[in-house]
């Protein structure tokens, strides 16, 4: 089954016609997406990468019928409008790759999503992927194997180097989701484990956080409460972050002795957690939890 996208969901790209965004069209193609059009107001009727362009999602809509997921590849003044026509016209995806977003605009998309039952994955994020079935997203598929680990993490690059010796160890993903790296995502840890937590094709979950914010303790807390019934393996990245650094992510703040290293540490402990000190001592875990032969020497 996998997470937010199968098989055959259908995806549009909104922002198709720039130069990124056909790229990425061309890149979801060759990776077997259901990909059936894109917007781009004022370009309907343009064809990109023999897919047809429309200027609005009612448009789309209309042309094709229901769709299931939208990529958002647009400049960040456009990224509040574009989620909200998704929204507006029932898509229940929407992957926000743009970074740089006005927070006011994440609360207003996250807020009006949460109306609507819709997922949020982003902003900043690299996407989603279902290895095997389907992705939203700009990460490399060939990284990616298909499997019963399941990742959700706020760092992309660290998503690409878990899922990637995963892979090389034999060991498949169920679907990866990057909530991205902003203080407002519009999809939280916690959010992201209960779809996993009723995803029979998931059966360990890697959770991929780093320093600063308080997402890692939240998704602490609702484990702690929750029947949850599935191994969840923790990787907390910053530990050797000096004090006086910024880290890349917006949301990478810590606040006094909130958002370090050990106050994560400390909550996910609490909740049943496996705690790992390391991308690599991760996988190890993973195949050790599963029962598979790992190599230590990749």
């Amino acid at each position: 089954m996998a997470i937010l996208l199968h098989k055959d969901s259908s995806l549009i790209i909104q922002g198709i016609t720039g130069k990124q965004a056909r790229m990425h069209a061309r890149h979801h193609l060759e990776y077997g997406v259901n990909l059936v059009g894109g917007i781009s107001p004022g370009k309907s009727g343009h064809v990109v990468e023999e897919k047809p362009v429309f200027d609005t999602i009612k448009e789309a809509c209309a042309a094709l019928g229901a769709i299931d997921a939208t990529l958002i590849l647009t400049p960040p003044y456009a990224v509040l409008d574009c989620a909200l026509e998704a929204i507006d016209n029932g898509i229940g995806v929407i992957v926000i790759i743009t970074e740089h977003i006005p927070i006011h605009d994440s609360m207003k998309m996250r807020e009006a999503a949460g109306t609507a039952h819709a997922c949020i994955v982003g902003p900043n994020t690299i996407g989603l992927i279902s290895p095997g079935k389907s992705k939203a997203g700009v990460m490399p598929g060939f990284l990616y194997k298909e499997g019963n680990v399941g990742i959700v993490s706020r760092s992309g690059t660290l998503t690409h180097e878990t899922a990637s010796n995963l892979s090389i160890m034999g060991i498949g993903q169920s679907t990866c989701v990057g909530i991205g790296g902003d203080p407002v995502p519009g999809s939280s840890f916690e959010d992201i484990l209960k779809l996993f937590k009723d995803d029979p094709e998931t059966e360990l979950v890697v959770l991929i956080g780093e320093i600063g914010g308080a997402a890692e303790e939240q998704a602490a807390a609702y484990l702690a409460a929750a029947d949850y019934g599935k191994p969840v393996i923790a990787f907390i990245a910053g530990a050797t972050a000096p004090a006086e650094k910024k880290m890349g992510h917006a949301g990478a703040i810590i606040a006094g002795e909130a958002g370090t290293v050990a106050s994560k540490h400390a909550a996910l402990k609490r909740a049943g957690a496996h705690l790992a000190g390391s991308i690599e001592e991760a996988v190890t875990m993973c195949g050790a939890l599963l029962k598979k032969e790992t190599r230590a020497d990749f």
